[in-house]
């Protein structure tokens, strides 16, 4: 069969951008696991740590998304999803510049400033709860919640990939986990091993459970630039441990996906 050029292209369409290189694509179409894990993959489909898919929003709250891992699995929340997802809302949807989001970890507030490029994006990301270290192997964790969970462990560790997928799987439901070194009282560099997708460069909320477990344990003072392979990001942390996270974005562009591809893969 002879497809013509219009036959090949499908209306399923993906924006790509990335928070200082943890990207996602913002897609409005049903998802499956199947689905998300083929546009996930780099060297068959898209390449993406995620998949962002708008939805009906509920009362009370402007927009809603669910935030997939590159494994097919649903996350609660994602700092760098939420914050790409909201310059997409600006940027593509005519969104205002301040709005509210529901996710399934909780609704969020974010502010969009695309005066200058690439745009920057605040996102309130709510109340964070430490939890008492816990000792795993020969190291001690450190349980945070910021409406999905994270496991922070204090100092430099050569093996920290290994051990990172150890400490994923030891909680009920998996964890993100951050490796996190103090540089200076407002500084903390850290390695970032994310539920469900392995090494990434950065991660939002891991950001921001690192800023938490730090302020909370004494080890640092808000506001917080958190340091990590891709860049920086920034956590204010209240004394009540609310949350609020910044960064840049930078859109990529917009794909369309091949109808053959798409049903090959449904």
């Amino acid at each position: 069969m002879r497809f013509s050029p219009r036959s090949l292209i499908s209306p399923l369409r993906a924006f790509r951008a990335h928070g200082i290189g943890n990207d996602y694509l913002v897609v409005d179409a049903p998802m499956s696991p199947a689905l998300v894990q083929a546009l996930c993959d780099r060297h068959r489909g898209l390449g993406s740590d995620g998949i962002l898919q708008p939805i009906q929003a509920p009362p009370g709250c402007d927009y809603a998304v669910r935030i997939y891992n590159p494994d097919g699995s649903e996350a609660e929340k994602s700092g760098n999803g939420l914050r790409i997802f909201a310059t997409y809302l600006r940027l593509k949807c005519g969104a205002p510049s301040q709005f509210t989001v529901w996710t399934a970890g909780g609704k969020v507030s974010c502010v969009v400033d695309d005066r200058a490029w690439p745009p920057q994006v605040q996102v309130e990301m709510g109340h964070a709860r430490v939890g008492e270290p816990r000792s795993f192997e020969d190291i001690f964790v450190t349980p945070v919640s910021v409406g999905n969970p994270h496991a922070v462990v204090w100092g430099s560790h050569p093996d920290w990939q290994a051990r990172g997928a150890r400490i994923e799987l030891s909680v009920e439901g998996r964890t993100n986990v951050q490796f996190a070194e103090v540089v200076n009282q407002h500084t903390i560099r850290a390695k970032i091993w994310e539920r469900g997708a392995g090494p990434t460069l950065s991660s939002g909320s891991s950001s921001c459970a690192i800023a938490a477990a730090g302020v909370a344990q004494g080890r640092v003072q808000s506001p917080v630039t958190i340091q990590m392979e891709g860049g920086e990001l920034f956590v204010e942390v209240s004394p009540d441990m609310q949350l609020r996270m910044s960064g840049p974005v930078e859109p990529v562009g917009e794909f369309l996906v091949e109808e053959a591809w798409l049903h090959s893969r449904s």
